[in-house]
């Protein structure tokens, strides 16, 4: 689990906001927009990289970036991480059935392709493990277009993850 620290409702300025959902089954919501990732295609090809895994990596910096996207749910308390690492599914081209791959998220693309693609090599379960709180959940499918997407949720109170 990465670091964190443990965020005092009593002055939080959005505890308002989480008093209000924090008990909702769902309490997220989904934005769906086209994005035109032709520049970041070549430039992801120039450097003979893996562009799926490549695209995992910069929406999920993108979304480290921003501090709102790493709050969690710790033991019932309001926790914010230093880091929220990466899961994604991966389809098995021989079975055809997706895997979850669960990669640590480091600073550097290359570095986050390179092992993002040692670990999903080397993975052969299609489950290794209930996925963690701190973990933004990403379904790539650069093979088809799509405006929107949604994650199964499990149902359980105090739910509180992102997916990409």
């Amino acid at each position: 689990m990465n670091n964190y620290k443990i965020i005092d409702e009593k002055t939080w300025s959005r505890a308002i906001h989480c008093a209000i959902f924090r008990n909702y089954i769902e309490p997220n919501f989904c934005v769906t927009f086209e994005v035109d990732v032709t520049n970041f295609y070549k430039k992801i090809k120039a450097q003979n990289l893996s562009f799926t895994l490549s695209m995992v990596y910069a929406v999920c910096k993108c979304a480290n970036d921003v501090e709102n996207f790493r709050y969690r749910f710790l033991d019932d308390k309001i926790v914010l991480f230093d880091k929220i690492d990466t899961a994604f599914t991966l389809l098995d081209k021989n079975t055809e059935l997706f895997k979850v791959v669960n990669v640590p998220f480091v600073e550097n693309l290359q570095d986050y392709v390179e092992l993002a693609k040692k670990i999903s090599d080397a993975q052969k379960e299609y489950f290794t493990a209930p996925l963690g709180n701190d973990i933004f959940q990403c379904s790539p499918m650069n093979f088809l277009t799509y405006t929107h997407i949604s994650h199964t949720i499990s149902g359980k109170k105090r739910y509180f993850n992102a997916n990409f």
